[in-house]
């Protein structure tokens, strides 16, 4: 059955609405708007199961609003990170906590997948790598109500963590990954896309502050996604260059010295700078709305309920959870509540898993265990942020009795 021009307008806008909605309805519950947007997705598939539906057409949907939707989750993310001395410690703690985490989590579900499928380890921890990726964009959003310190942990861990991830997944995916020539190829390709992204940072900066035309958010989009699309093809770990952009852009005192200085003018670079943040947020919860929806959609309800997905996906909860107390709780010596339960697993994890080489590819890992992560992820952050909003006024009497 065919859809008229005038109806995919109105099911189209009808879907940002609805999402817009649940963004508000989320900041009230502390339920993540990730959730509804997929049980949507879902919902839509049940009801329109009589309509269309092409799986092959809906997973290559989901993979290209997931490579678009990555770009600007990173983009938004180095927004927002300001580089200064007295956040020294800060990105220092949040890096080491994405790192510790993330390894941790990866090596602990690479062993169990190996042993539970019976695969080689490499296949496996392969598979492990999307889901120990916390994702950028569900906890981000989700902080508006922390307070300011816990707040800028997340987010410089999140957006470390997002970065860890993709870069070890770029390594896996090569071939003779345990060699000495791999490793300085890859070595090398990070080197070249650090030194591909000041130039390009340098470049867009004076172009974006000397150009006196009003449409200049969507050419910067489009030569960071042409930038970031090549770099993938010749298997650049180009996100990086993303970051970087982001980041001298928002810390351009930081990086610009001598005649720099004199080209740019910092003022337009202001009026930039809070203009791409505002259009970089609208353009990602666009993205993030059609994505999760159309995630839920390609989800088979039916995979649930066999028993490898939920016994599997609830030790790897277990795994994860495990991983953020012991760093948490033993190496960083901080407080658990919220932040033990923010570790949800979103858009990069699922994009990460549908890019996974058929040769190296696991036939026997059913995909419902990647949805089993997600969905248990969301809900714990979900109790996380609602023990957390218990205990607020708790919070804020040992805050002043610091003070």
């Amino acid at each position: 059955m065919a859809l008229g021009t005038y109806t995919i307008i109105i099911l189209l806008s009808t879907v940002v609405i609805v999402s817009y909605l649940f963004s508000l309805f989320s900041k009230k519950t502390n339920i993540p708007s990730v959730l509804l947007l997929i049980a949507t997705g879902i919902a839509i598939k049940q009801f329109s199961a009589h309509l269309w539906y092409n799986e092959p057409a809906v997973n290559k949907l989901v993979k290209i609003l997931g490579a678009v939707g990555i770009i600007m989750i990173i983009l938004e993310a180095a927004l927002d990170l300001k580089i200064t001395r007295q956040k020294v410690k800060l990105i220092r703690d949040s890096f080491s906590s994405a790192l510790f985490i993330f390894l941790f989590s990866a090596l602990g579900i690479g062993v169990l997948v190996m042993q539970w499928l019976d695969v080689p380890f490499e296949n496996s921890f392969l598979y492990a790598v999307p889901m120990s990726i916390i994702s950028s964009a569900i906890v981000i959003p989700s902080t508006s109500h922390l307070p300011e310190d816990k707040k800028d942990f997340i987010i410089y861990e999140s957006s470390f963590s997002d970065i860890i991830g993709i870069l070890v997944f770029n390594y896996m995916i090569m071939k003779n990954i345990l060699s000495l020539k791999s490793a300085m190829i890859f070595g090398g390709n990070v080197l070249l896309a650090v030194v591909i992204s000041i130039l390009a940072t340098v470049l867009m900066i004076y172009i974006l502050t000397k150009s006196r035309i009003h449409v200049k958010f969507f050419l910067l989009f489009a030569v960071l996604s042409l930038i970031y699309s090549l770099g993938e093809m010749i298997h650049l770990p180009s996100l990086l260059i993303v970051l970087v952009f982001g980041l001298v852009f928002n810390n351009t005192s930081l990086f610009t010295f001598g005649p720099m200085k004199r080209w740019l003018d910092q003022e337009n670079i202001e009026s930039t700078l809070l203009f791409m943040r505002s259009i970089t947020a609208e353009t990602s919860f666009l993205i993030r709305t059609f994505f999760f929806i159309l995630f839920g959609y390609s989800i088979n309800l039916q995979v649930l309920i066999l028993p490898d997905v939920w016994q599997l996906g609830s030790l790897i909860i277990v795994i994860l959870l495990f991983a953020r107390f012991l760093y948490l709780r033993l190496i960083l010596k901080t407080n658990l509540f919220p932040e033990l339960f923010l570790m949800p697993r979103g858009l990069v994890t699922i994009l990460l898993f549908y890019s996974i080489p058929m040769e190296k590819s696991l036939g026997s890992f059913n995909s419902g265990i990647l949805f089993f992560v997600v969905a248990v992820s969301s809900l714990l952050m979900m109790i996380g942020l609602l023990l957390f909003k218990e205990n607020k006024a708790e919070y804020h009497d040992k805050s002043e009795e610091v003070i």
